[in-house]
């Protein structure tokens, strides 16, 4: 099992943790992170474009000029795509981009997600997040500390002074043990996970 240093909120190191290799230490598939962010992504398009196409377009009723005679190329329609104010070809239409993923096969992105950040040392356990009033001040100070920029915070439980103190920095993100997903592991440069958030993902994806 991999062992990690547990940091408390002035950066110094307090203790070891043990993690669970069945979700910390699993053989990482490339394959099935790449597919749970891209279902992320395409379940996230509103899927609302529209352009029309040359049915839709108003005008063009009547053949501009005769098939024959003229010396123009033949045209059946001024609002053809060709034409100024004409349709679009193969016009975008509303549609759903959205796909499924099996439940096994997003369990196994998630911790093929979180081993790659353990491995690569962004994996950063803190004993406990608490600030006594929401201040933005004081949550960078302890990101400073930690030595982290870029951080998806992961906490236990609804902290809302911590939550709040962390929503104007634009390089966070918090997120409940039950929010965290692959695009936000690896958008984050390193995720700072509380103890008690570290046993809570072990008993749910163990």
């Amino acid at each position: 099992m991999a062992n990690v240093a547990v940091y408390n909120m002035e950066g110094k190191e307090v203790g070891k943790l043990e993690l669970n290799d069945a979700i910390f230490g699993v053989e990482v598939n490339e394959h099935l992170v790449h597919m749970a962010v891209l279902q992320q992504l395409a379940n996230n398009r509103q899927g609302t474009q529209k352009a029309k196409t040359r049915s839709e377009v108003s005008g063009g009723g009547r053949k501009p000029w005769r098939q024959k005679g003229t010396g123009h190329a033949r045209q059946g329609s001024t609002r053809a795509p060709q034409w100024t104010h004409g349709g679009v070809v193969f016009a975008p239409v509303p549609r759903d981009y959205s796909f499924k993923l099996n439940k096994k096969e997003k369990r196994a992105a998630l911790k093929s997600a979180l081993t790659s950040r353990v491995a690569e040392n962004k994996f950063v356990v803190v004993d406990e997040l608490k600030l006594d009033e929401i201040k933005t001040k004081k949550f960078v100070e302890v990101l400073g500390n930690l030595k982290v920029e870029k951080a998806l915070v992961v906490l236990n439980d609804m902290d809302v002074n911590v939550i709040a103190s962390a929503k104007n920095i634009p390089t966070v993100k918090t997120a409940q043990t039950n929010e965290i997903n692959v695009f936000d592991i690896l958008k984050y440069d390193t995720v700072v996970v509380t103890k008690d958030a570290v046993k809570t993902i072990e008993e749910v994806y163990a």
